[in-house]
C-alpha cells in the first residue's frame, strides 16, 4: 500500500502529455494491479474522494464507505501521499483473503483435533469391545462350569431326602441350589438381550431381600416396605433380583456387618421408585458416579463389578435409572432406581 501511494503521487504530479508518453512505466502497472487490499482515499478534511476493491454494489452507499472507513482507521495507520501542495490519506485494511488465512490455522488445529479424536474413540470402543467380548466369554464359561455341580447336588439331594434327613436343612439346601442355578442363569444372559416379562417387582425384590436377610448378621435390622402388594413392570426376574442382592451386598459390607437396612417400593403417578438406605460408612459425593464405573471399588478384595452390572442391567436391560440420591461419612447411603410402569 505504500507502494501504492508512492504510485498515486507520481502519476498526479505529472502533466497528461507526459502520462500518454509513459502509460507502460511502473507507476501505472502497480495502480491497475492493486485489486485485492479494499482502500479509501481521504482529502486532509476528512472527505472521501474515492474507494476500491470493495463491495461493488455497496460501495456507492455512504454509510458503508464510513463503516468500512472506521475499520480501516482501527487497522492500520493511514499513508500520506502530497503532491502539487495537496494532502490526501489512504485508508486501507486487510484483504479477503487474509482475514480467511488468519482463521487457516485454527480451522486447521480444529481439524487435527477431530480427527485425533475420532482416532481415540476407534481406538477406545474397540477396547472396549474386546474388553466386553472377554468379560462375557468368561461369564458364560463360568455358567457352564457351574452347571456340573449343580446337576450332582441335585441327586444328593433326593438322596438325602429318600434317607430321612432332617426336611429343615434340606430346604435350606435346595435354597442355596436354587440361587446357585440363578446366578449360573445370570452369567449366561451377559452379553445377550435379556427377555423381559410382566412381573410382579414386589416379589422379586421381596426373595432377593429375605435370602440375604437371613444370612445376614443378626446385628443387622432389615426393613421392607411397599406402597402396595403387586406393582407389575416388564422385568427380566433373574437379573433384577441380582441388582437387589447387589445394593443390599455393599450396604451389608459398608455397615461392617452392624447396622440398618431399609428397601422400600413406591408406585409412583409415573414411575416404580426403589429406595435402598443403609447406615454405614457413606462416601463423599466425587463418588456418586464413579462407583458405576467398572474396575471401581473401595473394597480391599473387589473387583468393581457389581454396581456397573447393576447399571447395566437397570439402564440398557430396562431402559430404568439407577444413581445415589444421598451419602453422608459415617451415616450412610441411599441408592433410588427409577422403572417404568405398565
Amino acid at each position: 500500500m505504500e507502494i501504492h501511494g508512492e504510485a498515486i503521487k507520481e502519476l498526479r504530479t505529472v502533466s497528461i502529455e507526459e502520462l500518454d508518453q509513459n502509460i507502460s512505466e511502473l507507476p501505472l502497472k502497480i495502480i491497475s494491479r492493486t485489486k485485492d487490499i479494499p482502500f479509501i482515499l481521504v482529502d486532509a478534511d476528512g472527505n472521501i474522494k474515492g474507494s476500491n476493491n470493495l463491495d461493488s454494489i455497496k460501495e456507492n452507499d455512504p454509510i458503508y464507505l464510513k463503516e468500512q472507513l472506521a475499520i480501516m482507521k482501527s487497522q492500520n495507520q493511514p499513508i500520506l501521499v502530497e503532491y502539487l501542495g495537496k494532502t490526501d490519506y489512504i485508508y486501507y485494511r486487510d484483504s479477503d483473503l487474509l482475514d480467511k488465512l488468519t482463521y487457516y490455522p485454527l480451522a486447521f488445529l480444529l481439524i487435527l483435533v477431530l480427527f485425533l479424536a475420532v482416532i481415540y474413540l476407534f481406538y477406545s470402543s474397540n477396547k472396549a469391545a474386546e474388553t466386553n467380548k472377554l468379560w462375557t466369554g468368561m461369564a458364560k464359561e463360568t455358567a457352564h462350569q457351574i452347571g456340573t455341580p449343580l446337576s450332582s447336588l441335585l441327586g444328593w439331594i433326593e438322596i438325602l431326602k429318600i434317607e430321612n434327613v432332617n426336611e429343615t436343612y434340606i430346604k435350606e439346601i435346595e435354597k442355596d441350589v436354587t440361587r446357585l442355578n440363578a446366578i449360573a442363569n445370570r452369567f449366561s444372559k451377559i452379553g445377550s438381550v435379556p427377555e423381559l416379562k410382566k412381573e410382579n417387582i414386589v416379589s422379586i425384590s421381596k426373595h432377593a431381600f429375605d435370602y440375604l436377610e437371613s444370612r445376614s448378621s443378626k446385628q443387622i435390622a432389615f426393613s421392607f416396605s411397599t406402597s402396595d402388594a403387586e406393582i407389575y413392570t416388564n422385568l427380566n426376574s433373574e437379573l433384577f433380583g441380582w441388582v437387589i442382592e447387589n445394593l443390599i451386598k455393599n450396604a451389608i459390607d459398608a455397615m461392617l456387618g452392624k447396622g440398618q437396612i431399609d428397601l422400600k417400593i413406591e408406585n409412583t403417578a409415573k414411575k416404580i421408585k426403589i429406595t435402598v438406605s443403609d447406615t454405614g460408612k457413606g462416601m463423599p459425593k466425587k463418588m456418586f458416579k464413579q462407583i458405576f464405573k467398572p474396575g471401581f471399588t473401595t473394597k480391599k478384595r473387589g473387583w468393581g463389578l457389581g454396581l456397573s452390572l447393576s447399571k447395566r442391567i437397570v439402564e440398557d436391560y430396562h431402559n430404568g435409572k439407577i444413581f445415589v440420591k444421598k451419602s453422608e461419612i459415617d451415616k450412610g447411603t441411599t441408592f433410588v432406581i427409577y422403572l417404568n410402569k405398565m
